[in-house]
Formats: C-alpha cells, structure tokens, sequence
C-alpha cells in the first residue's frame, strides 16, 4: 500500500474514531461509508440492509470455468455506550458516553482500504461483496441483514473477516484451526421476596440474600460441573435491588453472560444456572425466575477457508497458527452458519495502558491498516481463483 492511500485510511479511521455510531444508531458512519466508496470510485452500492447495513460490489470479468464466482468482505460498525477516557487524543470521541472501543471504526476502514486495492488490481475477476455490518454489539445485526436478503440478494461462496487483537504483535495475523470465538448467552436472575424494615428482618423474605449466595454459587457450575479440559464462563456483571438504606427490597436483579466453545457445554450451563437459582429460592423462602437468552453460535472456522486464509496471510505478513480460541462472542458466527467462511485475528499491538478490548483506554492501531486491507484484498482473490 502506498503512503498516500495509508494516510488516507488514518484519516478516515479517525473521523469514526471522533464520530462513532452507538448499536442501531450508525446512521451517519453508514453514509460516511457510501461517501467514501463513491470518492473511490464503486458504484454499486446499496444502503440500509438490514438496518444500516451497506453492501457495495465489485465486479471484473468472469472467474473460472462455472460461471462467475463470488467472495463477501465483512467488516462491522458500530461502536459502544462507553466514555471515552483518552483526554489527549486528538480524535477522541465527541460523542458523550459513546466510543469505539473495540476497533470497529479501524475494521470498517480497513474494508475500503481493501476496496481501494482491489478497485487497483487487474489481476483478479469476479465479484466482490463488501459488507459493512451495523449492529455487531449484541444488536443482532448479521441476522437482521440475513433476514433482509444479504446472501440472496448479494450472492457469495465464501465470506472472510477479521477483529484487531490488542495483545498480539501488530501486524501478525492469527488463524485458529477450529473455534476462533465463544457461543454466549445473556441472562437475567430475578428473586422476589417481601420488603419490610431493615431493622426488622424477620417479617422479611430478602431477596438480597439469596442474589449474595447466587452470584457465588453459580460459579461452582463451572468448576464442578465443566470437564476441566472444556470451556465455560459464566459473569455476573450487574446487581440491581434496593431503593433505600434501611429498607429490605422486595426484588433483587443479577444480570450477566455465560460463554461456551461447545453446544453441549452451553446447555450445562444453563440447567446449571436454573438448578442454582430454584434451590437457592427455596432455601430462603424466595421466588425465582431465570430468563436465558441465547446470542451468537461459535465463531468457528470452515476447513477450506481456513487454510485460504492462513495462505493469504502469509502472503502479506507474519501467520500464527499456535493461538487458542477467546471467550468472546463474535456476530461474524451467524454469516458463516449460512456461508462457509473464517474469521482471524490480526494483531493491534500492546495491550497496555488499558488498550484492550471495551476498557475506555482503548484505541484502534492505524499503523495495522496496511496489513488488515491487504489480508482482505489477498483472501479476497484468492479465493475468487479457486
């Protein structure tokens, strides 16, 4: 990539980085990606798939003896109801309360830096999908674009994608053999008991009580219940109950994730959790209700596409193959469960000083752009020569 496209790429990433779209509400991002496509030349682009979803197509000629083969490019959008705590950043989020502090604005970018290399390179043939996600954070946005047509209406073989992995040296791209990221569910535990004077518990059924020995319990499912040689998590992240200091609340609220590498595990987890909170009601004379809500299946890669990309890799930069899958869940699993696909990671860099993933230190690592666009742009071609 030469220096002028490069430093173009920066300052696109860093206007999103300023201007981030929080899930649902990437309205401007999404015509800030129509803009851009237009300045570099692709014409065929649509807007508002599946939400704020844009694809745009690129065609050149025909590719191999059956017809015109197809490859989709993803990338995803949206950024996080996080505030921002980079004071000396000069593209630091104007927008209270919202950032981008997964890379989202970086992986968007490095889809029309792969734009602007193919729209270059004569050496390939067939067709192209970009597809610019909205709605990656727990939004449902790879479904919502399904459920409006994606592949049908923009048809592709395979489709590729890729997040930044603070962490991991810039610039090395990762490819796990099988499961890249975690299946997840969201879930709810509601106890109810009855209020009353704090100074007067035993006229009271606390539900307190019984949220204070939830939140320790549960996490025996895993150690005792997960085959050490699996993988589950289960965190508790939100506690709601109480309204006043001397009054024993009526309810009691814990919320959280629950995470899994195989559906079998999954399904542990969550009897586990309904087994957990009913044993717990009935001990302290309490009601229960658990409300499971299942997300994202594993992101997991295809064979094939596997090893396409680990050879695309390879042709631009440093390939690990040595890296163990990640708890987190990933949107990008509900287009390879229509498509076959992969999904890797490219390094963004130390992680240091709070630049990890969703902390509010965070910061996406322009110097990778090069490396991202050209791993989509190679994984791209080949796979459009078969």
């Amino acid at each position: 990539m030469d220096s002028m496209l490069a430093d173009r790429l920066t300052a696109w990433r860093r206007h999103l980085h300023a201007n981030p779209g929080l899930t649902l509400q990437e309205g401007p991002t999404a015509a800030f990606v129509v803009d851009k496509l237009r300045e570099l030349g692709v014409t065929e682009i649509a807007s508002g798939v599946g939400g704020h979803g844009v694809v745009a197509t690129l065609r050149r000629g025909t590719s191999g003896a059956g017809g015109n083969r197809s490859v989709g490019l993803r990338a995803d959008m949206d950024a996080l109801p996080i505030q921002e705590m980079n004071p000396d950043l000069p593209h630091r989020s104007t927008v209270p309360g919202v950032m981008h502090a997964c890379g989202h604005d970086g992986h968007t970018t490095a889809l029309l830096g792969a734009a602007a290399l193919l729209l270059k390179d004569e050496g390939w043939s067939g067709t192209v999908q970009l597809v610019c996600q909205p709605a990656e954070e727990g939004g449902g946005g790879a479904r919502s674009m399904i459920a409006d047509g994606l592949f049908r209406r923009f048809p592709m073989d395979r489709i590729f994608g890729w997040h930044n992995w603070p962490g991991l040296p810039a610039g090395t791209i990762a490819v796990h053999d099988g499961a890249v990221m975690a299946a997840g569910a969201r879930f709810e535990i509601t106890f109810d008991g009855h209020a009353g004077h704090a100074a007067l518990p035993h006229l009271t059924r606390d539900p307190m009580l019984g949220a204070g020995h939830c939140i320790v319990a549960l996490q025996g499912i895993v150690a005792r219940n997960v085959d050490p040689l699996d993988a589950g998590v289960i965190s508790v992240t939100v506690a709601q109950a109480g309204e006043a200091t001397n009054q024993v609340p009526s309810r009691a609220v814990l919320k959280g994730t629950a995470r899994w590498l195989r559906d079998e595990t999954g399904d542990l987890l969550e009897a586990g959790m309904r087994r957990v909170a009913a044993g717990i009601a009935a001990s302290y004379a309490l009601e229960a209700e658990v409300e499971f809500r299942r997300g994202v299946p594993v992101t997991r890669n295809r064979p094939a596409e596997r090893e396409l990309a680990a050879a695309a890799a390879a042709a631009v930069t440093e390939c690990r193959r040595d890296l163990l899958p990640a708890m987190t869940g990933e949107d990008f699993s509900w287009f390879m469960e229509e498509v076959p696909g992969a999904f890797v990671w490219i390094g963004n860099g130390s992680a240091e000083g709070g630049c990890e993933l969703h902390n509010p230190h965070y910061d996406f690592n322009d110097a990778i752009l090069p490396v991202a666009s050209a791993y989509l742009a190679e994984a791209a071609k080949r796979a459009l020569a078969g």
